[in-house]
Order: C-alpha cells, then structure tokens, then sequence
C-alpha cells in the first residue's frame, strides 16, 4: 500500500486525493518550470518547530537565489514576490484564506493541503464539508490560484511538514492601519492581501480578530 493509500484509508471522513488526480485541476496546477534544489537545500538546515507552526512570510537568504527572478519574470509578469516557508506539525483545519494572486508552494516533505473555493463562501460563512484534502508528495512544486482557499499544511508523519511558500510581495504582512477597514465589505481581511475565515475552535485566531466564518467540523488528518 502506497502511503496515498494508506493515509486515504485512514481518512474516510475527507474527500481525499492525490494532487496528480484530476480534481486538483479546480484549485491550482503542478508546475515544473523551475528548479527548487537551492531552496530546497536551504531548508534542509530549517527545523520544524516542537509544537504548533512557523510561518516566515520573506526569508532573505531564499530570496537570494537564481529561482526568484525566475519566478517573478514567468510566474508573476515581472511582479515582485517574496519567498518564505511554514514548518510544522499541523493536523487541523483550523482556517481558510485566500489572496489576490496566486501562490507557489514546493513540498519539502510529504503533506496534505486541505482545499475549498471562494465561490462557495456565502455571507462571509463557509460550510468545511465542502473542503477537499489533496496529498502533496515530497519534491512537488504547485501553484494555488487566488480563488483557492487554503491555509498551513497538515503533517503526514510524527516528524512534521516544511514547505516554500511563494506570494506576491507583501502579503500577509500587518495592515497599515486597521481603521481604514470597512467592518462590513472587509471584515474577511486579517493581513495585507490576506482575507480569512477561522473555525471557531481555534481560539487563537479568534482572539487576534479573526472572522469566526467556517461552520462545520474543524477537519483532522489522521497519519
């Protein structure tokens, strides 16, 4: 039994794919124009945290690399992006977000992303039994598009998760200034370029002003 196989049998709660299967076609695509191995590499050195997550939104040693400005010429039209990385040892939902621009995850180690779409988001609530988790092997370089709701990778293993994330520049960084945020077209915005929906249970999120806007299990990956 391949570990797809087995982590799909383990999750017969989730609709659960491989990210070579057709269905990923409604949330992004693998891509192979650019070689990772330098990043990569780099994030060899990079620990994964003993609880919880770690997300760097721009590490400037990774932005050094030959990569970026491939990237920022093919991928993004010659728009600026930064390159960071999330490492952990997530297993829940938790939340959804979603950008305007696309974003580029490589998968480091093995892991599932739990996915849904914007256009089922109604009156700033989203029910997560419409979330489809896709396992990501190890090596696979993909790009979400901006209509894709995601959020931190879930773990495969005991070990835990690492994975580059690519952004357009700026994301996710705090907004300017929160008072300038109309409360009802934007009550979604939680960062710069950064819209997102918490699950209730995560109280942390909760209490840094997150929308409280999934209904619905907050999903675990069993590994």
């Amino acid at each position: 039994m391949s570990k797809f196989e087995k982590l799909k049998s383990l999750n017969p709660h989730l609709s659960f794919y491989h990210v070579e299967e057709k269905q990923f076609e409604l949330y992004g695509k693998i891509i192979t124009d650019y070689n990772f191995d330098e990043i990569k590499a780099y994030m060899e050195e990079i620990q994964i945290p003993s609880e919880g997550n770690i997300y760097v939104a721009s590490d400037s040693k990774m932005e050094k690399k030959l990569v970026k400005k491939q990237i920022e010429a093919t991928s993004y039209g010659q728009m600026p992006i930064q390159i960071g990385y999330c490492n952990g040892l997530n297993t829940f939902l938790n939340g959804l977000e979603y950008h305007q621009g696309n974003e580029i995850n490589f998968a480091v180690t093995d892991m599932v992303l739990l996915l849904g779409k914007v256009q089922d988001i109604s009156e700033r609530m989203y029910d997560s039994k419409n979330v489809d988790a896709f396992f990501i092997p190890e090596g696979t370089a993909l790009e979400l598009y901006g209509t894709t709701l995601h959020f931190a990778p879930c773990t495969v293993t005991d070990e835990g998760f690492k994975t580059i994330v690519i952004l357009p520049k700026g994301t996710n960084e705090p907004l300017s200034n929160e008072n300038e945020v109309d409360s009802k077209s934007d009550q979604l915005l939680f960062m710069k370029n950064k819209w997102l929906l918490a699950h209730p249970n995560r109280k942390m999120l909760i209490d840094k002003g997150a929308h409280p806007g999934i209904k619905g299990d907050n999903i675990q990956v069993n590994h």
